[in-house]
Parts: C-alpha cells; sequence; structure tokens
C-alpha cells in the first residue's frame, strides 16, 4: 500500500513539473512571438543601421521583389549620434549576397515603412546570419508630394499677395466715376454692337439683292483671268530675253553716239563743241539775212526785164556798213 502511494505521489510530482515546463516555455515562445519571433521555424538574422526610422514598428514586413520574406524583430540605439540598429529575420531560398541593400519604404499612403531587400545578382558571396546589410532609404508618395507641394506652396503664396496688390490697386484706380464711365462705356459698346448687327442685316440683303450680278461679275473675273492667261502664255512664247538684248544693243549705240556727240566727233559733235563752225554758221546766217533784205529792198541787181533789149545795169557790190546805214535811213 505504501509502494503504490510512493509511485502516485512521485506520478503527480512529474506530472506537475512537465506541467511547469512546458508552461515556461510557452511563455518564452508567446513572449518572442509577441516581438515577432519565431523559435520553430529556420531564420536568418540581419542587420541594417539607418539614421531615422520614422514610421517603421517593430513586426513590419520585410520584403523581396514585393513577397514578404520576413519581418523587423528589434530597433535600438547603436552610438551616441543617435543612429538606430535594426534587427530582421528573413526566410528565403533566395541567395542574398553581403552586398545587398536594405532600403527603407513606404508601401503606401496607410500603414507604416517597410524594409526592402535588394539584392546584388553579381555578387555570389551569400549572406551569412547576423550579417550586416547596406542601409539605404527610398522617399515615400507622402514624401514626394511634399517636396513637390513646397515649392508650390511659396508660389501660391506669392501670387496671393500679387492678387491682394492688384484688387487693392484696382479699388484704388476704379473710383465710382471711373466705375460710372466704364458703365457708360459698356452700354455705349452694347449699342454700337447692335447697331452693327443691323448693318450686318442690311449688307447681307444687299448681297442677297445683287447676287445675281455679283455671279456675273465673278464670271467676268474668271473670263478676264483666263484671257490673262493666254496673254501670259503668249509672252512667255515670245522671244523676249531676245528683245531685251536687241534693246540693250541699241541703248549701247545710242550710248556711244551721245559720248561721241559729247566729246566732238563727226558733224554733230563739231557743230555742238567747236565753236568755229559755230561762227562760220552764225556769219553764214548774218549773210543770208543780209542777201534777203538787200533782194527785197533792191530787186533789181537780181532780176532784169528787158523788152527792148536793153543791157541790164551791172551790179556794184555795197559793203555791208553801207546796207545798214542805207536800212536805218
Amino acid at each position: 500500500m505504501l509502494k503504490n502511494y510512493t509511485i502516485l505521489k512521485v506520478s503527480r510530482e512529474v506530472k506537475t513539473a512537465v506541467l511547469v515546463i512546458c508552461s515556461i516555455l510557452l511563455f518564452i515562445w508567446g513572449y518572442y512571438f509577441l516581438r515577432g519571433r519565431d523559435l520553430f521555424n529556420s531564420y536568418k538574422t540581419y542587420y541594417v543601421t539607418y539614421d531615422n526610422v520614422e514610421g517603421l514598428s517593430p513586426s513590419a514586413a520585410v520584403t523581396l521583389n514585393g513577397l514578404i520574406v520576413g519581418k523587423v524583430t528589434g530597433i535600438k540605439f547603436v552610438d551616441a549620434e543617435g543612429r538606430l540598429e535594426i534587427e530582421m529575420q528573413v526566410k528565403t531560398d533566395f541567395p542574398i549576397s553581403k552586398t545587398s541593400n536594405a532600403t527603407l519604404y513606404e508601401p503606401g499612403l496607410l500603414g507604416g515603412k517597410q524594409i526592402a531587400i535588394i539584392p546584388d545578382l553579381k555578387n555570389t558571396d551569400l549572406a551569412v546570419d547576423g550579417q550586416h546589410l547596406k542601409g539605404g532609404l527610398k522617399p515615400g508618395m507622402l514624401s514626394v508630394v511634399g517636396e513637390k507641394l513646397s515649392p508650390l506652396q511659396t508660389k501660391v503664396e506669392a501670387t496671393v499677395v500679387t492678387a491682394d496688390s492688384l484688387l487693392h490697386s484696382f479699388h484704388n484706380v476704379f473710383d465710382m466715376k471711373t466705375q460710372e464711365n466704364l458703365r457708360i462705356a459698356i452700354a455705349e459698346m452694347s449699342n454700337t454692337m447692335k447697331e452693327f448687327s443691323k448693318t450686318a442685316a442690311s449688307l447681307n440683303g444687299v448681297v442677297a439683292g445683287n447676287k445675281g450680278n455679283i455671279d456675273a461679275s465673278m464670271r467676268n473675273l474668271n473670263v478676264a483671268t483666263g484671257n490673262f492667261a493666254k496673254i501670259s502664255d503668249s509672252l512667255e512664247q515670245a522671244n523676249i530675253g531676245q528683245a531685251v538684248k536687241n534693246l540693250e544693243k541699241s541703248l549701247a549705240k545710242v550710248d556711244n553716239i551721245l559720248n561721241d556727240v559729247n566729246s566732238g566727233k563727226g558733224t554733230l559733235g563739231k557743230l555742238m563743241k567747236d565753236e568755229g563752225m559755230y561762227n562760220n554758221l552764225n556769219d553764214a546766217s548774218k549773210e543770208m539775212k543780209e542777201l534777203i533784205a538787200d533782194i527785197k529792198n533792191n530787186p533789181k541787181r537780181y532780176i532784169h526785164f528787158s523788152v527792148f533789149g536793153r543791157k541790164a545795169t551791172p551790179y556794184t557790190e555795197v559793203k555791208t556798213e553801207e546796207v545798214k546805214t542805207e536800212e536805218k535811213k
């Protein structure tokens, strides 16, 4: 009876011990599970350091080409400058090299940040458990929008200030008198447009009433255009070039003649340039004038009528001075 009691007592102690151990193990597993660690999976632990991890929380996803391959298990300060070391557990069959980059990014407008592992496919040296990877930062959509909106905000503010100044100046310029004048001008412009509309309607009526005449004029214009085209064809077929060349030759000859006359060559040139010939012609003209005057005054000297065969009186030359004296008398 005592032996059976001892066996029963030992059995209860063993059960109690096993229960306590299981509870401790379950507590440890639950503690690490809540911290984002899984004790029953073969993960590799990697580390990466950032200057700022705003928006990144423990248990945040770690992705590789968009696929979740792990999660963040710890965040802590590593130096006096305030840099933060991120611990992450990654489980994947894809080879991750030592030179791979762990980029902190924001996947969308909602939710926190995540870490994307960008593998270096050119390097075949794989990262081991506890490896430190290079850190990188990819601006999120909100950051990009904020950077774009910041200069736009400055421009909008400057525009608002300019618009306010413009409205103030507009208010100062357009006083009551100016506004009244502007209303009068707009009313007169409206009346002008009405008159213009009436004139346009009248013009349309005139055009419609003279449509036949306009058509006839257009036909005549077409005929005239055709005739002009024929004249143009005739002119094109004519040897205008040769005529122009002949005209140029004639003008050149005329120019040569004028040059000869101007230089005193030829009869015309001598007549215009030679003073002796001019004087001779002048003297001859004077003598011709004196001869005509003498014929008028003394016709018997040049014309003789003899009925009975009487001899003519011989002509005696009279000097010019004597003729002039007689003329004066």
